[in-house]
């Protein structure tokens, strides 16, 4: 048997860029493994993705105020947990955002003013996730209002990841890590036996690295206003938009999360950015196996109360 080296490759999945790597000995085997957890991030995008007119998601969408939907177990299962979380973050995760104006944001660099508030909320209306009715015994879906959309974006590159590094230990891959665009989670150790060290990028430089920590058996998730925002009046102003308000997040350049479940810590990256500094590290501090660490706008550095970060 051959010393074990880590074996990966990239693809351009759910309009990011996964890489999965596996530890192992032997790269014909390894190559089988990604293979399969490709497949599996290929079949949840199939299941997810608002670009199909036969997705369930656009099935769900369409008949919004007008009839229930039938979906299988696995899409229903991760609409109820995403209310669960819309539940514990007081909406600040939403997966109805799906519902908000095209017109209303728009993040590009013609973009020189901000909507008024009363424009901005009277667009967000639709935002609720109050409004989807769930049928457990029937396995339907209903939008109450006419015009709802739900989408997958805070959530589904997390539930992915997760799958796959499930299938691929189901596979035998003791060591390994699914990385969706920065969001990761990775199990086992590296070939010398050490964890695997992450970095956490700079919100102002993304290609360096902000501080690092070696995590086993985690995930870790980002959300930063560095790649998408806009300048009003010399204040930058993050493409995260506060559902409740329509309005965009500012004050916070980056959030990262750190907990056992890549689904988790990609959706509650979001709410936290969006909630602030002080309610978003409580939030996070009444949880049990999961940590936060915040950048502010002025590069202040904030942790939940269990974290021990190297810089």
């Amino acid at each position: 048997m051959k010393e074990p080296q880590i074996f990966k490759r990239s693809a351009k999945l759910m309009g990011n860029r996964f890489e999965l790597s596996v530890v192992a000995g032997d790269e014909k085997w390894a190559n089988e493994k990604i293979d399969a957890g490709i497949d599996e991030i290929k079949r949840i995008e199939k299941l997810l993705t608002t670009f199909s007119d036969d997705s369930e998601t656009n099935q769900i969408n369409h008949y919004a105020g007008i009839a229930p939907v039938a979906v299988s177990r696995e899409t229903f299962d991760l609409i109820k947990r995403s209310i669960r979380i819309s539940e514990v973050t007081q909406g600040a995760f939403d997966i109805t955002y799906g519902s908000v104006d095209k017109k209303l944001w728009n993040f590009d660099q013609n973009m020189t003013s901000l909507p008024d508030k009363d424009t901005a909320k009277q667009m967000v209306r639709l935002i609720n996730f109050k409004n989807i009715v769930l049928d457990d015994e029937k396995c339907t879906v209903f939008l109450r209002e006419t015009g709802m959309r739900i989408g997958f974006g805070g959530i589904g590159k997390g539930y992915a990841a997760e799958r796959a590094k499930q299938i691929m230990k189901q596979e035998g891959v003791t060591s390994g890590v699914v990385n969706a665009s920065g969001d990761l989670n990775a199990w086992g150790v590296q070939p010398n036996g050490k964890k695997w060290t992450i970095g956490i990028a700079n919100p102002d430089s993304t290609h360096e690295i902000f501080s690092y920590m070696d995590i086993t058996d985690l995930a870790v998730a980002t959300s930063g206003n560095y790649e998408k925002f806009i300048m009003v009046d010399g204040k930058k102003y993050s493409h995260t938009i506060n559902p409740l308000t329509g309005l965009p997040v500012t004050g916070i350049k980056s959030v990262t999360i750190i907990t056992t479940n890549a689904e988790i810590a990609d959706a509650m990256a979001t709410p936290v950015m969006i909630m602030g500094i002080k309610t978003g590290l409580h939030m996070i501090n009444q949880m049990k196996h999961i940590e936060a660490i915040i950048i502010d706008d002025n590069n202040r550095l904030y942790t939940s109360k269990n974290i021990n970060i190297k810089q």
